[in-house]
């Protein structure tokens, strides 16, 4: 965590490879692409979709919708939650030793 504003937290992570498919339900989770490039794979109502995001990119996922974060290359980003929030979400496929599990690292 880099620090809080208000009751959320702003987050700064290196991320490579694949994340878990995960929902935040009472939330929605902003992401900004600082370095590399970071696809989110989306599962909606009408069925599954990319977004690919390149560097200075922002979005913004929904509450409630189903999301799994993507960086072959490696990727550093940017992320708005409020605080507590687990970066796994509130529902989420198992979680490999690769994932950081967590509600954020004090930066430093």
């Amino acid at each position: 965590m880099v620090t809080a504003v208000n009751d959320y937290d702003v987050r700064i992570a290196k991320v490579e490879g694949q994340y878990v498919w995960h929902v935040h339900d009472h939330t929605d989770e902003f992401f900004l692409v600082l370095e590399g490039e970071l696809t989110i794979a989306l599962r909606e109502a009408g069925g599954e979709r990319n977004v690919v995001l390149p560097k200075g990119s922002v979005f913004t996922v929904p509450r409630g919708t189903e999301h799994k974060p993507i960086a072959p290359a490696g990727a550093s980003i940017l992320m708005f939650e409020p605080t507590g929030t687990l970066t796994v979400g509130d529902c989420h496929d198992e979680v490999p030793d690769h994932v950081d599990a967590t509600t954020g690292h004090a930066l430093g």
